[in-house]
């Protein structure tokens, strides 16, 4: 929208120019996000504090039964004012913006809905996890077969191995379709798996969007992308203002979220999170690099996976309580310091899975 405007302002002083660059806008976007965020956030924390707020689980941990009544469905906020900036700042004309912004919305109304279950009908479990996955799974579907028979270039429907440059596999429609379902869908359920502490989820989320904002900048630059051997997916770099605003938006909602919480994100935000990752990942070809990066995710899916594999096979539980960050605070962790080491240890991952640009 304001691209478009400063476009047309350009021909009259040259200053304007500065919005054509991509860096700047994501800048801009950003600070957009943060600030709408701040702003916004004690009135919509008034607005769904109106309702009884979050029920807790009766099997969780203890601890947690003081958090009852703390509004949720937080996470509207950060898809709001991901929403406001990227209209502001993106490219309006972008086939990628526009396919990213509909999974977000559209797995944001699957997450409102099982939200809206657990406050009205004050059930825990939210919506039946049955209609829950293949709501997602139709969507993950859609956007995997769009992004396969949209493919401009080879490369867009390739998959590549971190560090290894020389590793190509194209992809026929069905293997390509079916790891664009697997990361949306994956990666959907592992953010909201991983969203069961204060600021928790959060965190990582900005640290991966901001990564796949530069492999997403990269890939979109042919120069870039010829240098460090990455996919060249010609328009992918304007996903540049979706990952700052997602960056943005998550630290003004921290800045409620934090410990303890004044709101929680709820599946409104995690499940459209998550899912976004997923899609933007699959769009610029680095699925096994969202892997890594998003490591904290897919160790709190994986040991739900091993709990409930473990007590139907042997009748035995491997952790204390899955997923893995309940194990650690019925060991005794305050949450504070499980939400930190969490925080660091994705730090880490992300910044390995940004040595791969160089490291193939």
């Amino acid at each position: 929208m304001l691209l478009e405007l400063t476009r047309w302002l350009e021909q009259l002083q040259s200053l304007f120019g500065l919005f054509g660059y991509l860096t700047f806008r994501g800048i801009l976007s950003a600070l957009t996000a943060l600030a709408l965020a701040l702003w916004w956030g004690p009135a919509m924390i008034r607005k769904l504090a109106e309702f009884k707020g979050q029920p807790i689980r009766q099997e969780g941990p203890k601890s947690h039964f003081s958090k009852a009544g703390t509004p949720t469905m937080g996470g509207a906020l950060i898809l709001s004012t991901v929403l406001a900036s990227v209209l502001l700042w993106g490219d309006l004309r972008n086939k990628y913006v526009w396919l990213v912004l509909l999974v977000m919305v559209a797995y944001g109304a699957i997450g409102w809905y099982d939200d809206w279950i657990k406050i009205v009908k004050r059930d825990p479990n939210g919506l039946k996890s049955r209609w829950k996955y293949l709501l997602q799974s139709v969507l993950g579907l859609a956007v995997g077969l769009y992004l396969y028979y949209s493919a401009d270039v080879p490369a867009a429907t390739t998959f590549y191995i971190p560090m290894f440059k020389s590793v190509a596999l194209p992809l026929v429609s069905v293997s390509f379709v079916f790891i664009a379902y697997f990361w949306i869908v994956g990666f959907s359920n592992a953010v909201n798996l991983t969203d069961g502490l204060d600021g928790l989820a959060i965190m990582p989320t900005v640290l991966v969007a901001c990564a796949l904002g530069v492999f997403a900048y990269a890939s979109g630059h042919a120069q870039f992308a010829s240098y460090l051997q990455i996919p060249r997916i010609p328009n992918a770099g304007e996903l540049v203002i979706i990952c700052a605003a997602i960056a943005g938006a998550g630290l003004g909602f921290l800045w409620f979220n934090t410990y303890p919480a004044m709101v929680f994100m709820g599946d409104i935000g995690a499940l459209a999170l998550g899912a976004v990752l997923g899609t933007i990942a699959v769009i610029v070809r680095q699925e096994l690099v969202l892997v890594i990066m998003g490591g904290v995710f897919v160790v709190e899916t994986l040991s739900v996976m091993i709990q409930v594999a473990s007590f139907k096979l042997t009748g035995k539980r491997v952790f204390r309580m899955a997923p893995i960050h309940h194990h650690f605070e019925l060991k005794g962790w305050p949450e504070p310091r499980v939400i930190v080491r969490f925080w660091i240890i994705s730090v880490v991952l992300v910044l390995i899975g940004l040595a791969t640009l160089k490291v193939r």
